[in-house]
């Protein structure tokens, strides 16, 4: 059965059903959640917009990731709570197809912001006499109006491929829209799809961290050399960026393997745990590990509370 899906009527399911009267205390979990990730971020963000001793390139970029947090958890958090608490197991075609631009726009900017931060870490470490040079605050607005841009037309000439797509189903199997799971609704051929998804993860998804891996082999080199306060200090420095990266990547391969080959391998409540914590972990983690690990913004949070 095809749809017409540029139709406003159309309604796509989501994996709600067998949730059933643990929807409240989901809700009342994802709530809880919601409220962290705005509390955290908006600390982060608030010290280092207001000291000026934070304004430099890396406490920038750390501000940067908490911003794309924020709008990352907006996009799924409010309408997750308003579908539990509501009993709504449906979603228009129109509202996934922006539920869809936003999650992967943020998910992307993500990866590109933690390369660029790779990147930072591995200018100020391996050529700390030219940091200031390389490494200016214009330099840096355009690395992160770089990252925005690049996402956005990736993320946006992928869902011009789906939207073209007629769809045959309606049933998705997580309990929030991307693009694999609206993909897998149409009943005709999707070999552009596919190799237009190739080609991200052989431009963006590979490529993005083993970037950040050459950045620390470099940077593990220039340690190796330096002197053991040195090392002590870029020790402090990237240890929060490596944590975050680790964590980010392995929800995310995790993530792509299992929806895009075996989805129904995993039992229902695995596969949600899963789809959600790509999602919602990010923003929750990002400024706790950051606001931990850095004692600048530890200390200055700190004072904010006080």
């Amino acid at each position: 059965m095809q749809n017409d899906t540029s139709s406003h009527q159309l309604l796509l399911t989501l994996g709600f059903r067998e949730m059933g009267s643990l929807r409240y205390l989901y809700s009342a979990l994802a709530l809880l959640v919601y409220i962290s990730v705005i509390m955290f971020n908006v600390a982060v963000i608030s010290v280092v917009l207001l000291h000026k001793s934070l304004q430099e390139p890396m406490y920038i970029f750390v501000c940067v990731l908490c911003i794309n947090g924020l709008y990352g958890s907006t996009s799924f958090f409010p309408s997750l709570i308003f579908n539990l608490v509501n009993h709504i197991n449906t979603i228009t075609y129109t509202g996934c197809l922006t539920q869809v631009f936003c999650i992967h726009t943020y998910l992307g900017c993500e990866m590109t912001i933690l390369v660029i931060m790779a990147y930072d870490r591995y200018v100020s470490i391996c050529h700390p006499l030219r940091y200031h040079s390389i490494i200016s605050l214009f330099v840096v607005f355009k690395l992160v109006a770089l990252a925005w841009f690049y996402t956005i037309i990736l993320v946006g000439i992928h869902l011009v491929l789906t939207i073209r797509l007629p769809i045959c189903d309606t049933i998705i199997l997580k309990v929030y829209c991307d693009n694999w799971s609206v993909v897998r609704l149409s009943c005709i051929d999707i070999t552009v799809n596919n190799g237009f998804g190739l080609f991200i993860g052989s431009t963006f998804i590979g490529p993005m961290p083993m970037l950040i891996i050459i950045s620390y082999i470099q940077i593990l080199r220039a340690c190796l050399r330096s002197s053991k306060g040195f090392r002590a200090k870029a020790l402090q420095t990237c240890t929060p960026h490596l944590i975050t990266v680790a964590i980010y990547t392995a929800n995310l391969y995790f993530e792509l393997l299992i929806y895009r080959f075996i989805p129904e391998s995993l039992n229902y409540e695995l596969r949600t745990i899963m789809s959600v914590q790509v999602v919602a972990s990010p923003p929750l983690l990002n400024p706790l590990i950051y606001g931990l690990k850095l004692k600048d913004i530890k200390v200055k949070i700190l004072r904010l509370f006080q």
